[in-house]
Parts: structure tokens; C-alpha cells; sequence
């Protein structure tokens, strides 16, 4: 295990797997090499055929602060080009919109729908803070299980663009509770997560961990190809009702406005809407 070891993989029972977020000084917050390593993790999980399912947690007071804004485009160039890129929408050296909508069609939009079709079962185990792309985290995973403490929130509307790159708010929260989320950046508890069904159970912060292990456990007590059928099952359902095409459009808005922002800003997203120390970056 190396010192900047983003993501560890965990094996705490028979047939599942704890994939840890580890950037407990940053809040969790996702820059390029952490998504690149949370998807190998999921990757690794999935093709283990003793693997039946897979629990997603994160290290520290907090699941995610959401993408890191401090990385830079170099940055993520730098570590782009050491991985092997998931998807075919690549932009070697494009200009205008292209190599920013590259980007977010493989670590942002690409990663978390991969992880939604993992045909194995996924559980978030959620405490803290869950903020705008830790709903891409936990969104995909077919459960989640929260501790009291957790609340949600997307604030993207305040930075200028109409929502986090995986468009799930109105199947997650129901469209009319989508759009006030969306429109005011306000938290939503686990509590209310819980009522609009977003979340499948509540938990004291010290049990949160005890618990998801039971839930798991019970889950892999089933057969592995039953547990893959029943999966795909539902998740027709919901790509039937126009899930994916939703999700496309929506990120098709999204990249309008970032290059929106950047006509008018400088910057893909209002800068109004970040902390000074970031903006000045």
C-alpha cells in the first residue's frame, strides 16, 4: 500500500468486498487518481468470482466533499495519461468544448454509470457530508445505508451549472423535491433521504458500519446469478421509463454550461459560487 493510496480494497467477510474512500484530510474529495483507482477497485470486485457483493465506504468524519476544484487541467492530463481510459470519447489536444466534455464523459458521467451496471450488488455506507459529486459515489450503488448524521446536498446551481454530471435527482428524490434541491442548494437529512426513498436505511453513526456488514452478509448469502438476474431486472425497469436518456441530455446541459461559464467567466463554472482560495487557483 502506497502513502497516497486513495482508495483501499478490503475483503472484512467471505464474498464481499469494502472499497474504502481514503482522502480522510481532503474530505474524500475526488480528483482524477482517486476515480482512476475507485474504478480499477469496482473493476476488481466485479471480475472476482467469489465476489458476490461489494460495500462502498470512505475513511474519516465525512463520504465526500465532491470533486476536488483545487486540481488543475494539468493535472488531470498528467494522470489521464498514465491510465487506461474506460471510454472512447478521448480529445488529444482539441480545443473549444471538446477535451473538457472528454473528461467528464469518462471519470464523471462514465464511471458512475459503469458502476450502476457492476451486475453484482453495491451498498453505500454513507456518514457526514455527501456533496454534489459524492452523489455520483453513492447514487449508482443499488443501496444505501446512512448514519444519522449524513445529509446530502447538490450546490451546482449556485456555481452555475444545472446539476452534477450524473443526472439521477429526479428517479433519487422524486421531480418535484428534485427541483427544490436544485434550485435552492439546500441539505437534505438522512431522515428525509429515508421518507423520499433515496435511502434504504438510517442508522446511529456507531452502527453504521456493524450494520451494513449484516445487510451484506444476508445479501451474499444468495446465489450469485440470481443476485445478477434480479439487478438487471430493475435496472430495465428504470432504463425503460427513459433513465439513460435523461441522463444524456441533462449532461449535454450540463457542458452547455460550462462553456456558458467560460464565455462569460473565464472559468468552467461561476466563480461567484466557490470559496476565494479556490478562485484565486
Amino acid at each position: 500500500m502506497s502513502d497516497d493510496e486513495r482508495v483501499l480494497y478490503e475483503t472484512p467477510a467471505p464474498h464481499i468486498v469494502r472499497i474504502v474512500l481514503n482522502r480522510p484530510e481532503a474530505r474524500n474529495a475526488q480528483d482524477t487518481k482517486m476515480l482512476y483507482e475507485l474504478n480499477d477497485a469496482f473493476d476488481r470486485a466485479a471480475q472476482d468470482n467469489e465476489i458476490k457483493v461489494i460495500i462502498l465506504a470512505a475513511a474519516g468524519p465525512h463520504f465526500s466533499a465532491g470533486h476536488d476544484l483545487r486540481e488543475t487541467s494539468d493535472e488531470k492530463k498528467r494522470i489521464v495519461s498514465q491510465k487506461k481510459r474506460v471510454g472512447t470519447w478521448h480529445s488529444s489536444g482539441s480545443g473549444g468544448a471538446h477535451p473538457n466534455t472528454a473528461h467528464e464523459k469518462e471519470v464523471y458521467l462514465g464511471f458512475s454509470e459503469r458502476w450502476r451496471n457492476i451486475p453484482k450488488p453495491t451498498i453505500a455506507q454513507v456518514q457526514g457530508k455527501c456533496i454534489a459529486g459524492g452523489l455520483m459515489l453513492v447514487w449508482p450503488c443499488d443501496i444505501i445505508v446512512a448514519a444519522d448524521d449524513a445529509a446530502f446536498l447538490d450546490n451546482t446551481v449556485s456555481m452555475g451549472v444545472g446539476g452534477c454530471e450524473y443526472f439521477a435527482h429526479p428517479w433519487e428524490l422524486g421531480p418535484r423535491k428534485a427541483k427544490e434541491v436544485l434550485f435552492t442548494a439546500d441539505w437534505v437529512s438522512a431522515e428525509d433521504a429515508f421518507r423520499l426513498g433515496m435511502v434504504n436505511h438510517v442508522v446511529p453513526r456507531g452502527e453504521l458500519e456493524a450494520f451494513t456488514m449484516k445487510l451484506a452478509e444476508r445479501i451474499a448469502a444468495k446465489p450469485l446469478f440470481a443476485l445478477k438476474l434480479a439487478k438487471e431486472a430493475v435496472n430495465a425497469a428504470q432504463d425503460a421509463a427513459g433513465r439513460g436518456l435523461a441522463l444524456q441530455t441533462a449532461f449535454a446541459y450540463h457542458q452547455l454550461a460550462h462553456s456558458h461559464n467560460m464565455q462569460v467567466h473565464g472559468l468552467p463554472i461561476d466563480p461567484s459560487g466557490i470559496s476565494p482560495a479556490i478562485r484565486k487557483k
